[in-house]
């Protein structure tokens, strides 16, 4: 049965989210940032696709359950990219005090089911710890998920972009994504101009420091970007919101 009501909770009324928390309604939270995305994109990047992937997601579960996407959490934890102007940070005790708020009075409404979708790679760590903090304090589990680290989304994207494996900061899927979501915010000629980075967070062989990002990159991007477009943009969104429905079917569903 396709269930015909609108995704957005922001959109609804308060008798429309009542009967879907009676519906049992899976409820994803995004979560992302707002910070410095190089010299051509927009500060909302993170919490922009953050959004984009839930809400497409919600569409393509609406034929066999009902889900919902809560506002969007858009601050995050940005202190490395501070050297670049327009970035937004907190702290772990406000992003974590945020979001049990959020999460408690989710459930308090009665809904029982409860994904926070993140979008910013500087969340994970605090998002790590935070589920572990919520599932002991709230009645039931809340669980987490990074878009573009899924397995399935991930090996999507590999297939896809062709300067870069996976998601990096500003690069080439970043720009496509954003190229069909705001493209009278892009800066082309910066986008096929930027000067860019490959600099590589994920080794374990050695000490973790904090690094910010003016110390690698002059630009704020993290990837390349002179080879996205739009007709990738749009593979990459549809690519992330499967791979969500996917989990949201094996989490909730099975």
């Amino acid at each position: 049965m396709k269930h015909n009501h609108p995704v957005r909770w922001t959109q609804l009324r308060s008798p429309e989210l009542a009967s879907l928390c009676k519906s049992d309604a899976i409820v994803l939270l995004p979560v992302g940032s707002i910070e410095q995305h190089g010299p051509h994109l927009p500060v909302e990047t993170d919490s922009r696709l953050a959004e984009e992937v839930c809400v497409r997601a919600a569409d393509l579960m609406s034929e066999s359950y009902p889900v919902v996407v809560a506002p969007t959490v858009w601050c995050g934890m940005s202190e490395h990219h501070m050297g670049f102007v327009g970035t937004i940070s907190v702290t772990f005790a406000t992003f974590s005090g945020i979001l049990r708020n959020v999460c408690e009075t989710i459930q308090r409404h009665g809904f029982t089911k409860l994904m926070i979708v993140n979008g910013h790679g500087g969340n994970i760590a605090g998002l790590q710890v935070l589920v572990g903090e919520l599932t002991r304090e709230l009645k039931h589990p809340v669980k987490a998920l990074t878009y573009c680290a899924l397995k399935n989304c991930a090996e999507a994207y590999a297939g896809i972009l062709e300067d870069q494996e996976n998601l990096r900061h500003a690069g080439e899927a970043e720009t496509s994504m954003m190229l069909v979501l705001t493209p009278d915010r892009i800066d082309r000629d910066a986008m096929l101009n930027a000067s860019n980075s490959m600099h590589d967070f994920s080794s374990t062989d050695r000490p973790y420091r904090f690094v910010r990002f003016d110390e690698f990159t002059a630009t704020g991007v993290n990837g390349i970007t002179r080879r996205a477009n739009e007709e990738k943009g749009e593979a990459l969104l549809a690519a992330g919101a499967e791979a969500v429905a996917d989990v949201l079917r094996e989490e909730f569903m099975s």
